[in-house]
């Protein structure tokens, strides 16, 4: 647990797209933290510590954690290096929050999980959409009924890739809005050459189904959630644009001034990640596991289909 009172180093690895549009713009603004930034590019390390003012900087992790000590990390690497990455900063008792997906393979996942239970340190994935206000909003709705579609524009890949790398927001999703259990699962992949064209997950409960699917054929890169229960309806287009109908249509877009970081949810999900740092939370075991468990067996199923 951090030390009250006292500023949180904390280390971000991997400078990226990601890392740069949603973590970065939220971490660096917090007066809270030490923020200190490691990448093995020295130009993008210079360029965004530059940027921010972020004079703590290191070519590696390895070195950071050689110099200091930390209370808290965020991991934007590629999903490759995530479990080498992750398992270093558990074995200094860091606290991780890691990119989706924790790993790439049901095994790999289990054993991190394993470690940070060992350590008794958290360890956390990133899934911004339960965050994210549109979606989060949707737990005091009913839903007897949920469709999240999650489509690609001409990107069709390997199974693994396309399942662990982005599938697993729908899978994930699905999980979290489902207002009760879902015992039953059904999956229909497309693979063509090896590569997966399609994917649809039906996960089943009493009174309750949740369909997620994805085309990375489409015209578009999009994503449409649609919630149906007790004669209402509720549509989150592209996590910016809401509408319900109950007796008539209600539109809700995402205001003008409104930090597209808010509205997908990274800052919630930084700020939660923070609390739990600093109140020793427990790592979420099996909840992580359930929805990397889930991806691992639709990439079975993609490869068996070949």
């Amino acid at each position: 647990m951090h030390e009250k009172g006292m500023a949180m180093r904390v280390l971000m690895s991997g400078l990226g797209d990601i890392a740069r549009k949603a973590y970065l713009p939220v971490l660096a603004s917090m007066p809270e933290i030490e923020l200190h930034l490691t990448t093995r590019d020295p130009a993008v390390l210079a360029e965004v510590g530059a940027q921010y003012r972020l004079p703590h900087r290191h070519d590696s992790v390895a070195a950071a954690l050689a110099t200091t000590r930390f209370d808290a990390a965020f991991v934007h690497s590629a999903t490759v290096a995530h479990p080498a990455t992750v398992e270093a900063l558990l074995d200094r008792d860091v606290a991780v929050f890691v990119d989706k997906p924790l790993a790439d393979t049901l095994a790999e996942a289990t054993r991190l999980v394993a470690l940070a239970e060992s350590r008794q340190v958290l360890l956390a994935v990133g899934f911004n959409r339960r965050f994210a206000p549109d979606y989060a909003s949707l737990l005091d709705r009913p839903r007897s009924f949920i469709l999240l579609q999650k489509h690609r524009r001409a990107q069709p890949d390997t199974p693994r890739r396309v399942v662990f790398d982005d599938f697993i927001h729908v899978v994930d999703t699905l999980r979290f809005l489902a207002p009760g259990a879902t015992p039953r699962m059904t999956t229909e992949t497309i693979v063509r050459d090896g590569m997966l064209h399609g994917v649809t997950l039906t996960l089943a409960g009493d009174g309750l189904h949740a369909i997620g699917t994805m085309q990375r054929m489409s015209a578009l890169d999009e994503e449409r959630l649609d919630v149906i229960g007790d004669g209402s309806k509720t549509s989150v287009v592209n996590l910016s644009d809401r509408y319900t109908h109950d007796d008539g249509e209600t539109r809700h877009r995402r205001g003008d001034w409104t930090p597209v970081v808010r509205q997908r949810g990274f800052e919630a999900m930084c700020a939660d990640f923070l609390t739990g740092v600093r109140e020793g939370r427990a790592t979420a075991s099996e909840d992580i596991l359930k929805t990397h468990r889930l991806c691992e067996s639709i990439v079975a199923h993609a490869e068996r289909v070949r």
